[in-house]
């Protein structure tokens, strides 16, 4: 995994758990929470002098904290996990503040050049339904016309979870209390207000979010649910019922499975991360959710599409109701009340009434007991975009861009991973009815801490990915790994990157000029790079490798693509055939035990879309394994005993043996063999 691209930033106070919890791009700006610090980061390089802010819960209430029994994994601190837009100058923030979240105004100046980061002094906020009190329990928030709406725990023993709405001098408002009907230990993933039709009184906020299967007791059904909820931005609760309480939620189930060969059905059913990608129209942006199987043994991931209009559509089918002897979920085949549940005051539907408070009793005892749709939302094409099973990692944070190529426009998946690893992955159409995912590349940005979160700007093709470990910044096209070569550039099918002529560059569709190669959809460089390819054979420099009889070594040969497959030829005498290999094989390095009769070249061969050619050519020497051992033992006055030779003729050739193997060769023993490093 190449890691040459990425810029990791390192703090230099005692900090953890970072989380990219704001991107500005007017600024250029990049917002951090992490416990007991915020910082803001320049988005064209995060090495840059970061501005810090140092917020940390005072010692009273870390003592307080700790009296109740918390504070044994370092909790009772301020984790910062809410930094949203206020005004052009002003941030608003919240953290959990040592079991008691607070929150309050960041001055952040007019521009990035006034260097203006700071805490408005003597202003502190009460942060109970806006951020949670569990620094380890998810929330999630945006700030709308000065109205605070956030998934949250919002009691101590995080017993009560809510989507709650504060702030802008409106009454506040949340989901009904205790009623797993409504939310059943929900984990809070995503929310994004998204408008219905023209028409603003249409308006909703829509989320994401996991729970916990009222019916996962009889072991058919899932113990998790992934699911999607909306209410409506203009609702003021009810009158007599659902006072204080929204009017207007509903909830649905997200589905994303795949059948196996065997018949079998993989279901992943627990949702992780979700990207909304804008479209030219505003009303139907695409939603990208990334789910992992909720069971511990069998590891799994995938990444499933949805589109709005499927959604909506839910939302305006039949609704889901609790029925005869076996109290089974059934569709709701009695009298809908008007206005629909779920329908918002004053909107297309509804000109007439003015307020939730107006709905009719009716429609609101209606939703209160019956917030679940019956149907599900599957994804686009009733299949997942990308899928990973049997795979010793799980994905933990998805974004989504937009390239435009010669041949298209195409959607860029940066999936981040437990390992700490981000894969970078494309889906072409295959056929009418199939689609081919390719993971272009891999990069290791942390060494094991897993990715906890990531933002992407498509502006200054930058990709931001924080963990534990702390942020690194990777850019979004890394065109040089894969090589100079026409073929390689044209067979990697990125769309970011195209050959120029000399190398393979960063694309940019307003370039004219004639050369530039680029073929994402196909990958077919004997049509892309005809007359280019011999060059590329010519300038394969041949490699000397050293083996040592009876013992074992590795060649190594790495293709450019992940898609290709590769094979050795052994040339001898201007002959090549295949080699069989009978040892064991790790990736495309092969490992082979010695004979004398292994001397020779070696050429890899990677074929990929019917085109063919040479990765790597190696020329293997074996040495004689008696000298060898001899030559490198330890005591260099010791007479090897397999030389027959006077005394200074053996000492002279010991020594000249020696200068050869260290000049030469490089050696590891371990378990009784050697390996060429």
């Amino acid at each position: 995994m190449d890691t040459r691209a990425a810029r990791p930033f390192s703090f230099s106070f005692n900090t953890s758990d970072y989380r990219i919890l704001l991107m500005d791009q007017d600024q250029g700006r990049l917002y951090l929470g992490s416990r007991e610090y915020l910082v803001a980061l320049d988005m064209h390089n995060v090495n840059k002098e970061p501005l810090i802010i140092h917020w940390p819960a005072s010692a009273k209430r870390k003592g307080e904290c700790q009296m109740t029994g918390k504070g044994r994994q370092g909790e009772c601190a301020n984790f910062v996990r809410l930094i949203e837009p206020w005004n052009r100058t002003h941030l608003y923030t919240c953290g959990t503040g040592a079991y008691q979240p607070i929150c309050t105004f960041i001055n952040r100046g007019w521009r990035a050049e006034d260097y203006l980061f700071r805490l408005v002094p003597g202003y502190v906020d009460s942060g109970k339904g806006k951020c949670s009190y569990d620094p380890k329990q998810e929330n999630i928030a945006v700030l709308i016309d000065g109205n605070l709406y956030a998934g949250v725990h919002i009691d101590f023993m995080s017993t009560d979870a809510a989507l709650f709405r504060t702030m802008g001098g409106r009454t506040a408002i949340r989901t009904e209390q205790y009623d797993s009907r409504w939310l059943n230990e929900p984990v809070f993933v995503q929310i994004q207000q998204i408008p219905d039709s023209a028409e603003r009184n249409d308006d909703k906020l829509y989320f994401f979010f996991r729970e916990k299967s009222l019916d996962s007791s009889g072991g058919a059904s899932p113990s998790v649910l992934a699911r999607v909820g909306r209410v409506c931005l203009n609702d003021e609760g009810g009158q007599k019922s659902l006072v204080n309480r929204w009017t207007t939620f509903l909830k649905a189930r997200l589905i994303c499975s795949v059948i196996g060969e065997d018949g079998v059905e993989t279901r992943f059913d627990e949702l992780r991360d979700v990207f909304i990608q804008p479209t030219q129209d505003e009303r139907n942006p695409m939603v990208y959710a990334l789910f992992t199987t909720a069971g511990s043994v069998f590891k799994g991931s995938a990444v499933c599409v949805y589109s709005m209009a499927d959604i909506r559509n839910v939302f305006n089918g039949p609704f889901a109701h609790k029925h005869g002897h076996n109290y089974q979920w059934t569709e709701y085949t009695g009298k809908i009340p008007y206005p629909r549940p779920g329908t918002c005051p004053g909107g297309t539907f509804t000109p007439g009434i003015r307020s939730s408070k107006n709905f009719s009793d009716e429609a609101v005892n209606f939703i209160r007991a019956h917030p679940l749709m019956i149907h599900p939302v599957y994804p686009i094409h009733r299949r997942p975009l990308v899928v990973r099973t049997g795979v010793d990692y799980r994905f933990t944070a998805l974004v989504v861009d937009q390239v435009d190529a010669v041949d298209g426009r195409y959607e860029v998946l940066f999936l981040g991973t437990d390992r700490g690893t981000v894969q970078k992955v494309i889906v072409l159409p295959k056929d009418p009815t199939n689609m081919e995912e390719l993971t272009l590349e891999e990069v290791e940005v942390f060494r094991v801490s897993p990715v906890k979160t990531m933002k992407i700007s498509s502006k200054r093709q930058q990709l931001y990915v924080s963990s534990d470990a702390g942020l690194t910044q990777v850019s979004l096209h890394r065109c040089g790994v894969y090589g100079r070569a026409c073929s390689d550039c044209c067979l990697a099918r990125d769309p970011y990157c195209a050959w120029d002529g000399e190398s393979c560059s960063a694309f940019t569709p307003s370039t004219k000029r004639r050369s530039r190669r680029q073929d994402v959809k196909h990958g077919d460089p004997l049509r892309q790079c005809r007359g280019f390819n011999a060059k590329v054979e010519k300038r394969l420099r041949e490699t000397v490798q050293f083996g040592v009889e009876g013992s074992s070594t590795f060649l190594e040969c790495q293709p450019r693509s992940p898609q290709a497959s590769v094979k050795w030829l052994f040339q001898r005498e201007g002959k090549r055939k295949v080699v069989r290999w009978s040892s064991y094989i790790l990736g495309n390095v092969k490992g082979i035990s010695l004979n004398q009769s292994d001397a020779g070249l070696y050429h890899c061969l990677a074929t990929e879309n019917n085109f063919k050619h040479t990765v790597a050519r190696v020329a293997l020497r074996i040495l004689d394994r008696d000298i060898v051992l001899a030559l490198t033992a330890q005591d260099e006055d010791e007479e090897p005993k397999t030389l027959q030779a006077g005394p200074q003729q053996q000492s002279s050739l010991h020594r000249q043996k020696k200068r050869f193997l260290k000049d030469h060769i490089f050696h590891v023993c371990r378990f009784g063999k050697w390996y060429l490093m």
